[in-house]
């Protein structure tokens, strides 16, 4: 059996309207001006990443975690968000998608669909499974779980601090078909 290369956690993916590829420092002031409208974050648990000191840490912590993509529109070239690759909280034989935001007009279409389509489909080659971990009161994320075909895991909640506050997440999983 041939050997398969590591994981690439920060692939260029192209669907028929996104591409995402990976975050670099001089998407700061795209990805800010998309992350600087207070309505993304409203009912997030990190309802406080529109203001700039606090998106400058996410932004840190995206570039350090060697796994985050930022979503352009294919059309135009202009960046709508960003979603980000991470295998540290997850069960062995999966790996985490989340920290994904996208500028309003993009929501309620097809096009988180298709990011987590590319997202899904280039990580399940190396996973069993891919999990989103989402706040439990995050009904607008929770519903977009949903529609992309996660499934509820029972029995893992875990909590994070986010804006301050303890959050309690749920985990929702897509997994590898069986053969």
């Amino acid at each position: 059996m041939k050997e398969q290369p590591p994981f690439n956690s920060q692939p260029t993916l192209i669907g028929e309207t996104v591409a995402l590829s990976p975050l670099r420092p001089e998407d700061w002031d795209a990805l800010f001006a998309v992350a600087a409208d207070p309505l993304i974050w409203e009912v997030h648990p990190a309802h406080d990443r529109w203001q700039e000191p606090v998106f400058r840490q996410f932004f840190a912590n995206a570039m350090d975690s060697g796994g985050c993509l930022v979503i352009r529109d294919k059309a135009t070239g202009e960046v709508i968000g960003s979603s980000r690759y991470d295998p540290r909280r997850a069960e062995p034989g999966e790996v985490e998608i989340g920290w994904t935001f996208l500028a309003r007009a993009y929501w309620g279409g097809a096009t988180n669909r298709e990011v987590k389509r590319l997202m899904i489909a280039h990580a399940l080659r190396w996973f069993d499974s891919v999990v989103f971990m989402v706040g439990e009161t995050n009904i607008r994320s929770r519903r977009a779980m949903e529609k992309i075909g996660g499934h509820l895991l029972p029995g893992r909640t875990p909590v994070f601090d986010m804006a301050g506050t303890p959050s309690p997440h749920v985990i929702y999983a897509i997994r590898q078909p069986l053969a």
